[in-house]
């Protein structure tokens, strides 16, 4: 079988090869536009429509386009990335129509990069004379092309090590990058206990939230009498401000197929599904296009890569809720029935997906296990900490100046990703906290920011690591208002299956209304916190359980601003809208009646060039006077 695998996957190499060969590219000026679903919504697609119309009236034939994925800067999109044979790599940001013009008058026509459009400002002189070499086995191909760029350069890319590098519709390129040698490399000992053990020794830990060791799950069914088994990944990824799965998916679409399939290897599946929630309609197209070309290739199906072994993969879409992100609620929607979670034992190891034993891992998972079986995973395992192999995919939000997915080796401060990738807090305000691990996490106070990423550290503070959501709150955030955002879009995702999660989870955002409408009382506090507790302790499923982690860790990391609101009615980051008041400054009010004409119920009172008053009973804190006066007469308290 050794050399069968062997002979297919050099004629794949040669084949691919002489695809690229045919294209000339390393003689061409490339132009590589982004194309994912964060750069279509900023534009991409207008910028290269502007730039073929430019090729096409220049008449030259040395022009090529390459589109690529997300790269992970998305407040910088669209990125547009020039190539000249024998120069460095330019990038430029926040591109549009005009901008495209630009460049390619510039820099194509006239080999004079625009420094003033250049990402995050990393275009200079020595840049343009020298070509970036990294050394660096896994991620050397994104780092010489946007090595120059800070917020990269702190990265270690490795679950996204080709997203922003390759077309994710071509074969041809993935397989030029060592696409599927890890795969051969498999079929090609005839183990696949050989392929547990590297997973085992490279310490990786479910990605998807739980944190549940991935070689000890493929350890177990691995172990069951069953013959038939299943597959799965999990895409439904449903948190509030989280995008790393929808990134990879769309951005490098073959390395989760090849990771999907080594996988079933391991465990000796017939079949895999991926299921991928419906909103993301080019990630589930990505992924459609990957599995038909790895099927017309050999690479799926029957007999694959002449291995004498068989195994397909189909997608399954969710319908969105937030439910069957949980391994039961998943197998039961694949089934065709209403997602709920189930009792656990048995788990789904032992009797998942039609009785049969199931392995699920989500997206970030399977995208590291072509570099662990690729370099070994003694080589994985010394990235991460003692206790977690490798890195982890953040999506970077909220008040920080630079957004976007971040990759950082599990035990990286999170002080190091908010500040030195981040770029630190948006307009220099004061850190808050970081909330981690979305709707079922927790928040970090910024007294704790040192704190490592990784399960054990996040886990002690109150919070998880999720799925990899990752929001910078500042001061001008309220603790209390977020908690009840956060509680609100679990008790609505809630299954309503069992009692403590479908009652606890309404009776603590009723008592979280009563406090941000300065209707609660001191005893309301100890309420929550006991329904949190018993929710936390009592519910089905791990989304049940998690769902009062951010009323738990708001309100001991934050206690004051709760108190604060109930006994002093006020909410000092002025978010709570019933807690606000505004009222008009005699000293500033010149009387000009702007604020008067504004109001919408007609509650300020006052003749014109003399000072004007709020009548608070019929006040709405809409705040359009706020927003009008040009004095700063009117102030909110």
């Amino acid at each position: 079988m050794s050399n069968n695998v062997t002979g297919f996957l050099s004629v794949l190499r040669e084949k691919s090869e002489n695809a690229l060969a045919a294209r000339s590219d390393d003689k061409k000026v490339v132009i590589q536009v982004g194309s994912a679903t964060c750069e279509h919504a900023a534009g991409s697609m207008d910028v290269l429509d502007e730039l073929r119309k430019h090729v096409k009236s220049s008449g030259r034939s040395d022009i090529s386009f390459r589109t690529t994925g997300c790269t992970g800067r998305c407040s910088k999109e669209p990125i547009v990335s020039v190539l000249v044979p024998g120069q460095a790599p330019v990038k430029y940001e926040q591109v549009n129509r005009e901008i495209a013009h630009k460049i390619f008058d510039s820099h194509v026509q006239n080999q004079t990069p625009l420094v003033e459009h250049a990402l995050d400002h990393s275009l200079d002189e020595e840049t343009v004379k020298n070509k970036l070499v990294s050394e660096d086995p896994v991620s050397k191909n994104f780092l010489n092309l946007y090595g120059d760029v800070p917020f990269f350069n702190l990265q270690n890319r490795i679950a996204m090590r080709n997203s922003g590098v390759l077309n994710p519709d071509s074969l041809e390129e993935y397989v030029h990058l060592d696409g599927f040698k890890a795969l051969a490399a498999c079929l090609s000992k005839g183990d696949p206990q050989w392929i547990i053990n590297e997973i085992l020794k490279s310490k990786i830990r479910g990605r998807g939230g739980g944190g549940f060791p991935t070689g000890k799950k493929w350890q177990m069914i691995a172990g069951q009498p069953e013959k038939i088994r299943y597959i799965i990944c999990n895409g439904d990824e449903g948190d509030p401000g989280a995008f790393m799965d929808r990134g990879m998916l769309e951005s490098d679409p073959f390395n989760i197929v090849e990771g999907m399939i080594i996988g079933a290897y391991a465990i000796g599946a017939v079949r895999g599904f991926y299921y991928i929630r419906a909103e993301y309609p080019l990630a589930i197209k990505r992924i459609q296009n990957a599995i038909n070309l790895c099927r017309e290739n050999g690479l799926l199906g029957e007999n694959i890569m002449d291995s004498g072994w068989s195994f397909d993969l189909e997608i399954r879409l969710g319908a969105g809720a937030f439910v069957c992100g949980e391994e039961t609620g998943l197998i039961r929607s694949i089934e065709g029935k209403r997602g709920q979670p189930k009792v656990r034992p048995p788990y789904p190891a032992v009797k998942g997906l039609w009785g049969k034993p199931t392995i699920i891992n989500n997206v970030e998972t399977f995208a590291n296990i072509t570099s662990i079986i690729n370099f070994s995973g003694e080589w994985f395992a010394s990235v991460g900490t003692e206790a977690s192999g490798g890195t982890k995919v953040f999506a970077l939000a909220g008040k920080v100046k630079h957004t976007g997915l971040v990759e950082v080796p599990l035990g990286t401060p999170i002080k190091d990703v908010v500040f030195k990738i981040g770029g630190g807090v948006f307009e220099d305000r004061e850190l808050k906290a970081v909330q981690t691990g979305g709707p079922a996490g927790g928040f970090i106070p910024a007294s704790q920011i040192d704190m490592e990423v990784d399960f054990e550290p996040l886990a002690k503070a109150g919070s998880i690591m999720g799925s990899g959501g990752m929001i910078v709150l500042s001061d001008e955030d309220c603790m209390v208002d977020l908690a009840k955002f956060y509680l609100s879009f679990t008790a609505d995702e809630s299954c309503g299956k069992c009692t403590p999660c479908r009652e606890g989870t309404t009776r603590m955002l009723e008592i979280l209304n009563k406090i941000t409408r300065g209707e609660a009382e001191v005893a309301d506090l100890d309420k929550l916190e006991r329904l949190a507790r018993l929710c936390q302790q009592s519910s089905l499923c791990g989304l049940g359980r998690a769902a009062p982690n951010p009323i738990i860790s708001a309100i001991k990391h934050f206690r004051d601003e709760y108190v604060e609101h109930i006994v002093d009615k006020k909410c000092r980051s002025k978010k709570c809208v019933a807690l606000v008041r505004y009222e008009i400054n005699p000293e500033k009010c010149i009387g000009c009646t702007v604020c008067i004409r504004k109001c919408p119920v007609e509650c300020i009172r006052g003749a014109r060039k003399e000072a004007h008053v709020i009548d608070q009973r019929q006040c709405a804190k809409c705040g359009q006077c706020y927003e009008a006066c040009r004095f700063d007469a009117v102030e909110r308290m």
